[in-house]
C-alpha cells in the first residue's frame, strides 16, 4: 500500500475523516510535503485556537458543531473574544461542551463598552469604577467555561494628559482589576494593539512597564504577533525581551492578518522558538482566512500543519 492509500485508510480508522474531499486532500499533501505522516486529527505540538466562523464552511453556522469540527482536526482550545455578551445559556452550553472534548477556553474580552474611546487614561472615577465592574461580572462567565485569560484594553489617549499622567491612571485601574481576578488564580492579559495610533498601548515595552508596575500575577501581556510584527518588528527579540510578563499568544500573519504562510512573518520558526521556551498556553488563531468557501478553510488547517512541523 503507498502512503497516500495509508493516511486515507488511517483517517478512516480513526473516525477523522471529515466531510469534504477538500481537507483529505490537503491533509495528504501537506503529510508528504513534509516527509511525515501527520493526519489530520493529531492534535498539534502548540496549542492552537480557532474562534467562530473559521471553519464554518464545513461545520455550519452552530458555534458547537464548530468547536466539535475543531476537535477533530486537532485543536484543543477555541478562542471566543465576545463570549461574555453571549445569554448565559449559550456560554453554559459552550463550557460545557468543552469540558466533554477536554477543550480550553482561551480569552474572551473584558469589555463594557469602553475598549474603543477614550476612557481609562482619563482617570475618571466613572470609567474605572466601570472597568471594575465589568471584571465582577467577567467573573461569573468564566466559571461556565473554566476560562484562565481575559483579554483587557485600556482604550485611547487622552491627549489632553501628559503620557506619565495616563500611564499613571491606567496603572492604578490594572491594579483594581488585579485585585479582582487574583483570588480566582486569573490573569488579564493587556494587548498591545495597531489598529490605530489612538490606542493607547502600542508596543511592547509599554505594556511591559505597565505589567512591571502593576506587579501582579493577574496582569500579564497578550503578545499578538500580528499587530507587533506591524508597529515594532523584532518579533523573537521582544518576545525573549518581555517574555516573564507574556501570558498569552495571538496569531496572524501580516500584511492581511490571514492565516500563517500568507504574508512575510516565519510562523514555523517562531512556533519552534515559543515550543523551545516551554510555552503551554493558548495560541488564539485571531485572524481571518485567505480564501472562501471549504477550500480556504482547507487551507487553514494546512498551513498550520506545515508550520507546526518544527520538530526535527
Amino acid at each position: 500500500m503507498n502512503r497516500t492509500e495509508f493516511l486515507k485508510n488511517s483517517l478512516l480508522a480513526t473516525g477523522t475523516l471529515v466531510a469534504g474531499s477538500s481537507i483529505n486532500a490537503l491533509a495528504v499533501k501537506a503529510s508528504e510535503s513534509a516527509g511525515n505522516a501527520i493526519l489530520a486529527g493529531k492534535p498539534f505540538n502548540l496549542d492552537y485556537a480557532p474562534h467562530e466562523g473559521t471553519f464554518a464552511g464545513h461545520a455550519g453556522k452552530v458555534f458547537t458543531d464548530q468547536i466539535r469540527f475543531m476537535h477533530n482536526q486537532g485543536f484543543r482550545s477555541i478562542e471566543d473574544n465576545g463570549y461574555l455578551a453571549r445569554p448565559v445559556a449559550e456560554q453554559t452550553q459552550i463550557g460545557n461542551l468543552l469540558e466533554k472534548l477536554g477543550m480550553r477556553m482561551g480569552v474572551f474580552v473584558v469589555d463594557g463598552g469602553d475598549n474603543w474611546k477614550t476612557s481609562l487614561t482619563t482617570g475618571k472615577k466613572e470609567f474605572k469604577d466601570h472597568f471594575v465592574d465589568t471584571c465582577k461580572r467577567s467573573l461569573e462567565a468564566v466559571k461556565r467555561c473554566d476560562a484562565k485569560w481575559l483579554t483587557v484594553v485600556p482604550g485611547f489617549n487622552e491627549r489632553k494628559l501628559p503620557y506619565g499622567i495616563q500611564m499613571a491612571n491606567v496603572m492604578d485601574a490594572m491594579r483594581a482589576g488585579a485585585e479582582v481576578f487574583e483570588p480566582h488564580g486569573l490573569v488579564m492579559v493587556l494587548e498591545t494593539l495597531s489598529d490605530t495610533p489612538e490606542l493607547f498601548l502600542q508596543q511592547t515595552h509599554e505594556t511591559y512597564s505597565l505589567c512591571k508596575a502593576v506587579n501582579s500575577p493577574s496582569c500579564k501581556i497578550l503578545f499578538d504577533i500580528y499587530h507587533m510584527q506591524r508597529t515594532e518588528g523584532n518579533l523573537l527579540i521582544n518576545i525573549d525581551r518581555c517574555w516573564d510578563e507574556i501570558a498569552y499568544i495571538q496569531i496572524g500573519d501580516n500584511p492581511g492578518r490571514k492565516e500563517p504562510t500568507t504574508g512575510e512573518i516565519n510562523y514555523k520558526n517562531i512556533f519552534k522558538h515559543l515550543y523551545e521556551k516551554g510555552y503551554k498556553g493558548v495560541m488564539g488563531m485571531e485572524h481571518g482566512n485567505s480564501q472562501k468557501g471549504k477550500e480556504g478553510e482547507a487551507r487553514v488547517i494546512q498551513a498550520y500543519r506545515e508550520s507546526d512541523n518544527f520538530i526535527d
